[in-house]
């Protein structure tokens, strides 16, 4: 996930869930929370109980994001946000926590002449995770268009350039799927792990060979033991846990996208 695509993201995410936008650049964004988002990530608990027990008046946390340091302001203090940071991640989580689903329509500005189509788009964001005693993630953001079935990769990164809003636009009508939501999110499961199966998957041999090198030298230090005590099945436990090659695909986000005829290109 590059730095634009994090900061595309916040924007998006913040913007869903009603909290103000104050300084956006390039380089930051400067956000007031909502109750619910404040309580959400700013781990205040002890606050948020204390003021509802008194009665008094919330006062939820403004953050600055940080996401190209580069191009920030020298003077400007607020939280670095990358791909590994842990606050990235707990907004991942949050979105899950909310639903993780949105629905939103291009804003397109029509006239009163004739009513304008717009076209159903499932999209979604998935993690995937290969774990070993390595780690190492990739992300997908696929668009299935649910009249024609057509997927598209990059949907997130298309979807920036299109102006949204969560209300339909007037003179403009939203056309029934032909493929459900539901099953619209199998086919792009499957499609991911079709992607997954056509990788380079040297690195799980690798771990194996790894794993058997370890094993056996786990192997020898109980080779002149009478009795092999029971700290030897958690040890080898312990190495099945950390070097057996594992691929986990999760869902980060996603929603339906009305848009017109043609926008998404092919």
């Amino acid at each position: 996930m590059q730095q634009h695509e994090i900061h595309n993201y916040l924007h998006r995410f913040f913007t869903a869930n009603q909290c103000e936008i104050g300084t956006a650049t390039n380089a930051l964004l400067d956000i007031q929370l909502t109750v619910e988002m404040d309580k959400l990530l700013m781990n205040r608990p002890f606050y948020w109980h204390y003021l509802e027990k008194t009665g008094g008046v919330p006062n939820p946390m403004r953050i600055t994001f940080i996401t190209d340091p580069q191009r920030a302001p020298e003077d400007i203090k607020g939280e670095a946000v990358h791909y590994g940071s842990p606050r990235l991640h707990q907004v991942f989580r949050a979105a899950q926590e909310l639903g993780a689903y949105i629905r939103l329509y291009e804003g397109v500005h029509a006239s009163g002449n004739g009513n304008v189509p717009l076209h159903p788009w499932l999209g979604v964001n998935l993690k995937v995770s290969y774990q070993c005693d390595r780690k190492k993630e990739t992300l997908y953001s696929l668009g299935l268009h649910l009249i024609t079935g057509m997927m598209v990769n990059n949907f997130h990164e298309t979807l920036q350039t299109i102006p949204l809003t969560p209300k339909i636009p007037d003179f403009c009508f939203t056309l029934t799927p032909m493929i459900k939501p539901k099953s619209g999110l199998v086919r792009i499961e499957e499609a991911v792990k079709s992607l997954i199966s056509r990788e380079d998957h040297t690195w799980a041999e690798e771990a194996r060979l790894r794993w058997a090198h370890d094993l056996q030298l786990l192997d020898q230090f109980y080779t002149d033991m009478e009795e092999v005590p029971d700290n030897y099945e958690i040890e080898k436990q312990a190495l099945q846990e950390q070097y057996e090659p594992k691929i986990v695909l999760e869902i980060i986000n996603g929603g339906l996208f009305y848009l017109t005829p043609n926008r998404i290109e092919t």
